[in-house]
């Protein structure tokens, strides 16, 4: 089962939230907030946060200045992950991704079994890799936002975790870029 290796120090991660919906703003950000509010008291840095419209473009746009930004190490957005047809989020990232991270969604799935039961099936988080940044979409309520990050995000984004976790393999996400 997974642990923290407390023998080890935490590494802190730099990571941009972003939040898609044409209705909020960021004072009425609750899920963007929920992330904030994990990512800092977890010990990591809140690198930037926006706000963008369910524009497919722009939020593709945005999380490409993202992964150029060696500012950041870990993109998260909230929103736009459902099946309307303003829900373009899941296609933005799946623009940009160089790798998917397929069991992310699995495993989101699963945790959203357990306190949403079969409603699950109508989200689509995802996670991917682009330019050695780690790229991850969950849905747009404050209580997706909280399982993602408690029992997936906030773990996998902890170098103490084991037996492996994100961190540890940070530095080889982009090493098909670099010359041998």
């Amino acid at each position: 089962m997974s642990r923290i290796d407390e023998s080890k120090d935490f590494i802190p991660v730099r990571i941009a939230i972003l939040t898609v919906s044409d209705s909020r703003s960021l004072e009425e950000d609750r899920s963007g907030q929920v992330l904030v509010d994990r990512l800092t008291e977890a010990g990591h840095v809140l690198a930037d946060r926006k706000i963008l419209p369910d524009e497919r473009s722009e939020i593709a746009d945005q999380l490409r200045a993202w992964v150029a930004n060696p500012e950041v190490d870990v993109v998260i957005s909230t929103g736009g992950t459902g099946l309307t047809g303003r829900d373009v989020t899941v296609e933005a990232h799946r623009d940009v991704y160089e790798k998917e991270i397929d069991a992310f969604g699995t495993v989101f799935t699963i945790v959203s079994m357990q306190k949403i039961g079969t409603s699950a099936v109508q989200s689509r988080a995802t996670g991917g890799v682009a330019g050695g940044t780690y790229l991850f979409a969950l849905p747009g309520s404050p209580g997706a936002c909280k399982d993602g990050w408690d029992e997936i995000l906030g773990r996998q984004l902890d170098f103490r975790h084991r037996p492996c976790n994100f961190v540890e393999i940070m530095p080889r996400l982009d090493e098909h870029l670099r010359r041998k």
